[in-house]
């Protein structure tokens, strides 16, 4: 395992700090950035460095304060000329922040290489970075514990421990300072707000923190798999193949029973997939001789290989063929995502939007496919009625619903009149039959 620095390189580089706010004035140049861990000050000032150098693709701004008045700051990184994807759909979200435990810069510093890593490498034109970016929201909140950070210790001001102050299961295993009730500190309560009103339906949450190299998934509090559970093992198999042998586990299992976790509130209450992303199993001085981005390039590795293929991470249900058939309706159902769903159902939609037709409740696993078969009995078909399919994003309870409008050219209606019901004529058609047939009756009572 990576060493951490002598005390005496340690004492070396903290002439070149003594001074924060001093230096902060000139930036922080990558020589001391490289080896020597974030202050709040000098993350303010490269925060605003790169707003300012690139306001095409970055926003900035305070999600609220820490228990001392610092600012907590949030990232917004994507290509912001385009509201969508090329295609017209909704781009995939990406949520991360680091520093709930201020000693544990590691993971602040990982927090920080992504953001850096996804700006520099737009700035410099890398296809992979600009593809990500016009495809994806990154929403980077780097240091939550500010005051914590700089005092360099674990708890807020208030000697709570933020990453057991969350509304899951809150204080109910046992647990260091989880705080007078959920939600009692101000971080911690801003980081819930801006996950409940800018991005509740993020398709991928990674919270870093340092102290054993490792990545833990839900749940904390239980030593079972979580719903999704065929979604992480399948992260784990290919990052463990093809990039990386960090052991990813049930946190739980892998690390103590934990509690009122920003993973587990994540994943339980918002539905998202989650992960704590432990950095290493050192932390506790406030620098490093290795270079961070040498030090952190397998973490980075890792990071990007989740957000890269963030599209992944739910259910992604594709209907290939719909066909009315007398009394039934049979479907061919394909999930293109990693992630499994249940609850599906094929619905049957007016011009107006309204539901004319549901269909009993099915489910997909992870990548596979299914052919399902329903009783046709009170569909109705209309002029301009649509087809569509509902489904969860993942198996998760707290997971949100989609619906998608089936392509019209996979919808089979050869056989729609015959069986057991018929389309239900347009208001046009009834009048034109009504008019004609009117026509025809006075005509026969003209003739002699």
């Amino acid at each position: 395992m990576r060493r951490w620095v002598t005390a005496f390189v340690v004492g070396s580089m903290l002439a070149v700090s003594a001074a924060p706010v001093a230096t902060a004035q000139f930036g922080q140049p990558d020589i001391v950035q490289e080896h020597w861990y974030h202050s709040y000050a000098t993350l303010t000032l490269d925060l605003n460095a790169w707003a300012d150098d690139y306001p095409e693709i970055i926003n900035l701004f305070s999600i609220g304060q820490t228990e001392l008045g610092r600012e907590i700051w949030m990232l917004q990184i994507s290509d912001w000329s385009m509201e969508t994807k090329p295609d017209g759909t909704a781009k995939d979200v990406a949520y991360i922040d680091g520093g709930h435990h201020g000693n544990e810069h590691l993971g602040t510093e990982l927090a920080f290489l992504v953001a850096e890593y996804y700006i520099e490498g737009w700035g410099n034109g890398e296809q992979d970075v600009i593809d990500v970016l016009t495809n994806t929201e990154l929403h980077i909140l780097i240091m939550l514990n500010a005051d914590g950070n700089d005092f360099d210790t674990r708890w807020n001001v208030n000697q709570v421990d933020l990453n057991r102050n969350y509304d899951h299961y809150w204080n109910t295993c046992p647990t260091t300072q989880p705080g007078s009730s959920a939600f009692s500190e101000s971080e911690t309560l801003a980081n819930s707000i801006y996950m409940n009103d800018v991005v509740p339906h993020a398709d991928l949450y990674i919270t870093m923190h340092t102290g054993v190299w490792i990545m833990l998934y839900p749940w904390g509090k239980w030593p079972d798999q979580p719903s999704d559970w065929e979604m992480y093992h399948f992260i784990r198999d290919e990052v463990n193949t093809n990039i990386s042998e960090i052991p990813i586990r049930n946190a739980n299992q892998g690390l103590y029973p934990n509690c009122g976790t920003s993973r587990d509130y994540g994943y339980g209450v918002m539905g998202y997939p989650t992960f704590t992303f432990e950095t290493d199993d050192e932390q506790f001085l406030l620098g490093t001789v290795e270079a961070l981005s040498d030090r952190l390039e397998e973490e980075l590795d890792v990071m990007r290989y989740l957000i890269e293929n963030i599209w992944f991470w739910r259910a992604r249900l594709v209907v290939e063929e719909v066909e009315i058939d007398g009394e039934e309706v049979r479907g061919h159902v394909v999930n293109l995502g990693h992630a499994s769903t249940s609850n599906a159902t094929l619905q049957y939609i007016s011009p107006d939007g309204d539901l004319l037709w549901n269909s009993s409740t099915f489910g997909v696993n992870a990548t596979n496919e299914t052919n399902v078969v329903f009783d046709s009995e009170g569909l109705a078909i209309v002029n301009g009625g649509s087809w569509s399919i509902s489904y969860q994003k993942r198996v998760i309870d707290a997971s949100m619903w989609v619906n998608e409008v089936v392509n019209e050219s996979v919808v089979d209606w050869s056989s729609k009149n015959s069986g057991g019901f018929l389309s239900t004529p347009s208001v046009f058609v009834l009048f034109i039959s009504i008019t004609l047939a009117a026509i025809g009756g006075r005509n026969s009572r003209l003739e002699p």
